[in-house]
């Protein structure tokens, strides 16, 4: 946060930066960043965003509204979300109300025994494996027909001339829905399917399901 401020002293970049979490655990369609400064963003907000991508602290994962082998060139620029490119910074992050993030915390979190939702814990690593692997981050939502609520599959990445949907599972893997509206809409452009979870490996029909642990062996 210190060298944040060196940067931008109004103390905006390091708001946008501690956002991330609370945001993600919200599970919206993207980053908001005027709920992140607490007022309308102006042109200084959105270059104050860009110093912040460019400090490579943060990732951003674009919107690719129609998905394709070419996510480039479908990424919606208006519609991201962010990740923090260290999940250590990002477990911080994620208790900082408390008076202190101890041992007993981060031993609750590896044993699975702490009490509190962690998707976007999770979703947050795979970003970070992803990115590592020298492959941008997209994901891709959609309206269901019908009804205010939306689909959402959480990444995207290209394989073989094919575009790979991955979903994170932090609990429960019984709900297909989003991975059966998506390979319905787009079957002629899919090729592997993978749910990334703490289960064993397995397969449910074409989806293959695999610990979080091998997800750099499937970007291969």
């Amino acid at each position: 946060m210190d060298d944040f401020r060196k940067i931008d002293s109004s103390g905006r970049i390091s708001q946008i930066y501690s956002s991330i979490p609370s945001q993600l655990a919200l599970n919206k369609k993207r980053y908001v960043l005027s709920n992140a400064i607490n007022k309308r963003t102006t042109k200084k907000d959105e270059e104050l965003l860009q110093d912040l991508i460019d400090s490579k602290t943060v990732m951003i994962c674009y919107n690719s509204t129609q998905p394709s082998i070419a996510l480039s060139q479908t990424k919606n620029l208006s519609s991201y979300k962010l990740y923090i490119a260290d999940i250590g910074l990002f477990t911080t992050l994620l208790f900082n109300d408390a008076s202190r993030t101890n041992d007993q915390i981060y031993q609750k979190l590896l044993s699975n025994k702490l009490d509190v939702n962690l998707g976007y814990l999770y979703e947050n690593a795979v970003a970070q494996i992803i990115k590592s692997n020298d492959i941008e981050l997209y994901y891709h939502t959609w309206n269901k027909e019908n009804s205010v609520h939306y689909y959402e599959i959480d990444f995207l990445v290209v394989k073989n001339k094919k575009v790979v949907p991955i979903e994170i599972k932090s609990g429960n893997i019984n709900n297909f829905n989003s991975f059966d509206a998506f390979c319905k809409k787009y079957s002629h452009i899919i090729g592997e399917r993978y749910i990334i979870s703490q289960k064993d490996i397995s397969n449910k029909d074409m989806i293959k399901i695999r610990p979080f642990y091998l997800t750099s062996n499937i970007l291969k």
